[in-house]
């Protein structure tokens, strides 16, 4: 494809607005910062957290006070969107590629990926002098972080994984070599020593941290801080999460970083099935969980706190799409942008500095070989039906195909023209056994019945 055929297919792509802007400026997502001092990145993702487990979204019974304060200071974000389930939503925010170009529809094919062929962030930001490290969950990604281009790693398999009380809990690998996790040593505590000893060696050099906590991802088990006698190990781990989180934001400000330390925080899918039904936003239960192709399945807390440029207390209601994140760092790091592979993604940098910027019209989401597009107030799914998102996060009802409605009728041709501009079906095609879980397990045998009856 030629260069300036690749840049109008770009141009409409990326959610129905121009990626231009990040791209024709030397291939970088903007101007490097002005001060000459480039700001640090400090990626946190959280594992099975969506927003009914965040006090500051109103979920009702959890309390998140360090994330609420992180909000309050900066801004939170209210239609932030990626992939139902942790391996495809890992791939989306690291290459800035829907799945259907990347093949990373299922939690297996996630890990078919090849360093040769996708191009992750720490790549993109190492040119432009960031030094990277990736901790925690690398989960079904493929290879290890090191191959993906992060300097330094330490990373556990599966997920959950807290204490090593199970076989595939045992163990850890830090920098390429494998360690055991001891007796009554709590492997998320583990995590965050390495994340303070990074952000100490390399507190005069920008870096770029991806932090991907074990919190809080079942099997829920007790942490420290649980009485013995505890009748709600989730709500523990929730405050456990925030605990950590508050804790990291700590040695920031010891380490006088703080200032010029961008913070996002989000979640990497919905609240999972076993803790959904619990769950609530202000009395009322999301549609849909971990897994599913209903709201609450992708629907996660995003939070952005960058002292004196992120507005404080602002809540955006812009939609965000998880293949954003790579042209957004990619932009505040004054870095240039792969020109091999069509990007998805679309930087809300200008969001981040509290200007209006250029808000997506509608994001794209894919799981297996299902998907839809979905804009402020309507959703059109692989299918060709049309849900009315008015009442989202907590209705999301079907509208008749043969509906009068001029707006729904508007609607849907929107969204069919960008599936049809995007054509899912002609990428790399999902061959799981179509729940995007890992293929043969018993668990989803039940999730399969269930979709044909």
């Amino acid at each position: 494809m030629q260069r300036r055929e690749f840049l109008k297919t770009a141009a409409w792509i990326v959610g129905g607005s121009s990626i231009l802007g990040n791209l024709s400026m030397g291939q970088t997502g903007s101007a490097a910062p002005a001060s000459g001092k480039k700001p640090n990145i400090l990626f946190i993702l959280a594992d099975d957290l969506g927003i009914d487990g965040v006090s500051c979204y109103g979920a009702d019974g959890l309390k998140t006070p360090n994330l609420d304060r992180l909000a309050q200071g900066g801004t939170r974000f209210t239609n932030a969107y990626t992939a139902p389930l942790c391996g495809p939503s890992r791939a989306l925010m690291l290459t800035g590629r829907y799945a259907f170009r990347t093949g990373a529809t299922n939690q297996d094919a996630t890990g078919l990926m090849k360093p040769s062929v996708e191009t992750m962030i720490p790549t993109i930001l190492k040119p432009a002098g960031y030094v990277s490290c990736m901790i925690g969950k690398w989960g079904q990604l493929p290879l290890g972080a090191a191959e993906f281009g992060f300097d330094e790693q330490l990373q556990f398999k599966g997920s959950g994984v807290y204490w090593n009380n199970e076989q595939k809990r045992q163990t850890y690998v830090e920098n390429g070599t494998v360690k055991n996790l001891r007796d009554k040593e709590y492997l998320p505590d583990v995590m965050h020593n390495y994340l303070v000893d990074f952000l100490t060696r390399h507190r005069d050099h920008p870096f770029y941290a991806y932090y991907s906590m074990s919190h809080v991802h079942g099997q829920i088990a007790p942490t420290p801080d649980s009485a013995p006698d505890s009748q709600d190990l989730y709500a523990d781990n929730i405050s456990y999460m925030d605990k950590l989180v508050g804790k990291v934001v700590s040695t920031l400000e010891q380490l006088k970083l703080r200032e010029n330390t961008l913070i996002i925080f989000v979640g990497d899918n919905g609240t999972a099935t076993g803790q959904a039904a619990r769950c609530t936003v202000h009395g009322k239960a999301l549609s849909g969980s971990k897994g599913s192709m209903l709201e609450g399945g992708s629907l996660v807390p995003l939070i952005a706190n960058w002292p004196g440029k992120t507005p404080a207390g602002k809540v955006s209601h812009d939609l965000i799409d998880a293949t954003d994140f790579l042209p957004t760092f990619a932009g505040l790091a004054g870095a240039k942008l792969p020109v091999k592979n069509v990007l998805d993604g679309h930087s809300f940098l200008p969001q981040l500095h509290g200007q209006k910027g250029e808000p997506r019209k509608w994001i794209f989401m894919q799981l297996a070989n299902q998907w839809y597009a979905r804009e402020a107030g309507w959703k059109l799914n692989h299918a060709g039906e049309l849900f009315d998102m008015t009442n989202a996060p907590f209705e999301e009802p079907l509208v008749p195909a043969k509906t009068t409605n001029p707006k729904a009728i508007a609607a849907r041709k929107r969204l069919q023209a960008a599936l049809d501009q995007l054509n899912p079906a002609g990428g790399i095609r999902d061959t799981g056994d179509g729940t995007g879980r890992h293929a043969n397990r018993e668990e989803n045998r039940a999730i399969r019945k269930d979709k044909k009856k």
